[in-house]
């Protein structure tokens, strides 16, 4: 008999056991997934609505990140090796190649994100592979080819009625060679002034610079990245707060927490715009040139908590 991993938990001085609890089916995997988006980041799923069939080619699940790039994802219940990247290659030749099928899902989609914008003259395709595992020599080979190819490992564990997903992103190891991939852009001062008014711009990297040193300050481990229509703050894969545009010319503080929290929690000089449903999102937008991030401490610790 192979021996089944066991996993730990701790909690208060109390320990317990978990289990390795195997997804029964592709469907199932597939739900556990659609119903916890945020193991997947900001990418909005646009659930189940092609299939492929007897038609060669059309991916199974077709998301939106929040950079307006179309993103083809693989969900298979068992071991991936190299041999899926024929198959997704095919799928995101579809998705370049056919936008008005892309757009009609998106446009059929009662709960589009908002804000979130596509150019369907010209989108990045972005691929996604998910497995419970994926053998290593998948991530050297996904390297090789001109598209961004993200690879998660989800496995599920569970102690009584209680259950936890666990998911690894696989990075490649560092290489000598460094190879462009297409689709990856730089988002400097810029590259925003092309998107966004420039008037704006200045402000936006200002208040994305004033949270990276408040986060320093407090010791708090995260990640910051600049993304086309965002600046995240990163634990892992999580996106816990960040600043993001809300129009060409405003931007705002966003924090991933819940809403019964954002919406009873005042915060001195500020008022929360709206609370983004869809990202578990509370909005405060950025106003003059005087920003008081230590209001938002609490704020800031309640979205690193939900994240630990």
């Amino acid at each position: 008999m192979a021996n089944i991993p066991l996993l730990y938990w701790r909690r208060a001085k109390r320990a317990g056991l978990l289990t390795a609890s195997p997804f029964k089916s592709e469907e199932e995997f597939e739900q556990t997934v659609f119903e916890t988006p945020d193991v997947l980041g900001d990418i909005y799923l646009l659930k189940r609505q092609i299939r492929g069939g007897s038609k060669p080619g059309i991916p199974d699940i077709i998301g939106v990140d929040a950079d307006g790039a179309v993103c083809v994802i693989e969900m298979k219940n068992t071991n991936v090796d190299a041999a899926v990247i024929p198959q997704v290659l095919r799928y995101a030749i579809w998705a370049e190649t056919n936008p008005d099928s892309i757009k009609a899902l998106w446009l059929e989609a009662t709960d589009r994100p908002e804000g979130r914008e596509i150019n369907w003259e010209d989108y990045e395709v972005r691929i996604l592979v998910i497995a419970p595992s994926i053998d290593r020599n998948t991530v050297e080979n996904v390297t090789k080819i001109n598209y961004q190819v993200d690879l998660f490992e989800i496995a599920r564990w569970s102690q009584g009625k209680q259950s936890w997903l666990l998911v690894n992103k696989l990075e490649p190891a560092q290489s000598k060679k460094v190879r462009p991939v297409s689709g990856l852009k730089t988002y400097d001062q810029s590259a925003y002034e092309s998107i966004f008014n420039p008037k704006s711009v200045p402000g936006f990297l200002k208040t994305c610079r004033a949270v990276q040193e408040f986060c320093a300050k407090n010791k708090w481990p995260v990640e910051g990245k600049y993304n086309k229509n965002y600046y995240a703050c990163k634990v892992g894969n999580s996106s816990v707060f960040g600043v993001k545009w809300i129009g060409s010319r405003s931007y705002a503080l966003l924090f991933k927490v819940p809403e019964p929290y954002a919406r009873k929690t005042r915060v001195l000089s500020y008022k929360m715009h709206k609370y983004e449903k869809q990202w578990h999102e509370a909005i405060f937008p950025v106003t003059g040139d005087s920003l008081h991030l230590k209001n938002f401490k609490q704020f800031f610790q309640t979205a690193l908590k939900q994240r630990q």
